[in-house]
């Protein structure tokens, strides 16, 4: 299973929030390369950033911040947040990010992503909320299923999809393993798990159910779980 602690990035901080409401974020650390540093000398490899503004701008925001990261560690980047047209994939990857989160696009554009993903490293990065898919930063709510749009990506190169429950994103509350199943089983695909992990029994529950890949964010920066014991569990395995 493979683990990838989060760094959400706000006006060049890193910040977690709660249900992916901009007015709850919280801030952990002024220098986020830091944050990513500490991840890699605890153990892991991968590293999930999101560009909060981007997301919200649909332009890169924070660029510098994502520089640093990258030039600072040897951690494998996966990056989403404000991604919308190739030039920005190609400026990320030449800059040292290993794999692209593509979300709203996704849905508003789902060929665009197919031939992206025919050239580079792309994830699909599913949110939603009551079934249904979220967009632009989950200031809006789309009419469509998320199983539907996971069915879209079946047998498009994509790498994997970011199967995030809105509603358990932030809160601690415990992983939606039954909706990362349905995204698994309606793809096909290797799906990472995203929102309400909160411990160490959230990864045994991952792993029992053969889910590929979860992101740690605030069950890390909250102390609910110590990455070092999750490391551990993996490599025991």
């Amino acid at each position: 299973m493979v683990i990838l602690p989060a760094i959400d990035l706000k006006d060049g901080k890193a910040v977690r929030l709660t249900k992916g409401l901009m007015d709850t974020a919280k801030i952990y650390s002024d220098e986020p390369w830091q944050v990513a540093k500490k991840f890699e000398d605890l153990g892991s490899s991968w590293l999930h950033v999101v560009d909060l503004n981007g997301a919200f701008a649909g332009k890169p925001e924070n660029l510098e911040q994502i520089k640093k990261i990258v030039e600072n560690t040897n951690l494998k980047v996966e990056l989403g947040g404000g991604i919308r047209d190739e030039e920005t994939i190609k400026m990320y990857l030449e800059l040292g990010v290993s794999r692209i989160i593509l979300g709203s696009i996704a849905v508003k554009n789902p060929d665009f992503v197919k031939e992206m993903a025919k050239k580079y490293p792309i994830a699909v990065g599913i949110d939603a909320k009551d079934g249904y898919v979220a967009v632009e930063g989950w200031a809006e709510m789309s009419e469509m299923k998320a199983t539907d749009l996971a069915k879209e990506f079946a047998n498009a190169g994509v790498e994997a999809i970011i199967a995030t429950d809105i509603a358990k994103d932030g809160t601690l509350s415990g992983v939606n393993v039954e909706f990362i199943k349905e995204i698994r089983d309606a793809s096909g695909l290797d799906v990472i798990a995203s929102g309400g992990v909160k411990d160490i029994n959230d990864i045994k529950l991952l792993i029992k159910n053969k889910i590929y890949g979860t992101i740690i964010g605030k069950a890390f920066y909250e102390g609910t779980i110590n990455l070092e014991e999750v490391f551990k569990l993996i490599k025991e395995r």
